[in-house]
């Protein structure tokens, strides 16, 4: 992203309140959706927004973010919920919603898509089950200063080592933020568990059935599935369209047609992936490529020519 797609997220608060006027301006420009490059199975953005932004939809990670100019509503948990600059967002696995801007001057986020597995990995030893957090719009200071870090410089990776680290923080803030006492599993069978998950996310492309992941498993069927979602905050099946649905996002943004990317991420056709790219995006695939097209058109404008600049 180039200087004025990318300001706004310095280690301060005071910084971060310059920022939020630096978004008002953007905010009154078209919408669009600035993504960063996926890393690991983790998906960063931005977006901008005038009115609804999004339709009820669901993802099978985290969803955790912070409000950087007007004002965030959304659905969640059977109750309507707002956001203001420089609050944060902390939304639970699999947990249906909606979000839009709340008011005239349009709505500015950065959010970041975690994996449950990442952020039960590093709560490891510490909790028996996610850490779910009730409050979905938090005012928490350290959890603040790792979301800053986490969703600065959405043009390029953040880089194994530092990615590792905000994991470990960000997993630690919801633990203390969070409630995982009361939800624990029984005893999980989490080592059958990793090898499904790595087969699902590596052959997402394939035709998988409840047979094959027995046979990876050593468990049956129903087994299997509660304890799926026991760990991992979604069901198997889910997990495996979420994988197929991030491939055939990272194609649209590159530029495939709608078409191609449905087939190449394993999806029957171009109708099959678009169901389901709304259920889980909250809209239509060709919405999104506009979104994400008029960010790329407007950074590029933007841009500063080589050779233009001082000194």
């Amino acid at each position: 992203m180039n200087a004025n797609s990318g300001k706004g997220f310095e280690r301060s608060n005071a910084i971060l309140a310059k920022a939020k006027g630096d978004d008002l301006e953007r905010s009154c420009r078209r919408d669009a959706i600035f993504a960063a490059p996926a890393e690991d199975g983790i998906e960063r953005l931005e977006a901008r927004f005038s009115g609804n932004g999004f339709a009820p939809h669901r993802h099978d990670t985290y969803a955790l973010g912070l409000t950087m100019a007007g004002v965030q509503t959304f659905s969640y948990r059977g109750a309507s919920r707002f956001s203001t600059p420089g609050r944060l967002i902390i939304l639970h696995p699999d947990e249906l919603h909606d979000g839009g801007a709340g008011g005239e001057d349009g709505l500015t986020y950065r959010m970041i898509y975690l994996p449950p597995e990442k952020i039960m990995a590093a709560v490891e030893g510490l909790a028996t089950a996610l850490p779910f957090v009730r409050d979905p719009v938090a005012d928490d200071g350290p959890l603040r200063a790792s979301l800053i870090e986490a969703l600065d410089e959405l043009d390029g990776e953040m880089g194994e080592l530092k990615r590792d680290g905000l994991i470990a923080e960000i997993a630690h803030h919801l633990l203390r933020l969070g409630d995982a006492r009361g939800r624990a599993a029984k005893s999980l069978d989490r080592r059958a568990l990793a090898l499904c998950r790595d087969f699902l996310s590596e052959c997402a492309e394939e035709a998988i059935n409840s047979q094959r992941l027995e046979e990876i498993a050593g468990l049956d069927r129903f087994t299997l599935a509660r304890q799926f979602r026991a760990l991992y905050g979604t069901s198997p099946h889910r997990y495996l369209v979420q994988r197929r649905l991030s491939r055939a996002r990272a194609m649209i943004i590159a530029g495939a047609p709608l078409a191609e990317a449905a087939t190449a991420s394993g999806f029957a056709d171009q109708s099959h992936m678009t169901r389901h790219f709304a259920k889980t995006y909250g809209m239509p695939p060709g919405r999104f490529r506009a979104l994400t097209l008029a960010a790329q058109v407007e950074e590029k404008r933007n841009s500063v020519p080589l050779g233009t600049a001082a000194g």
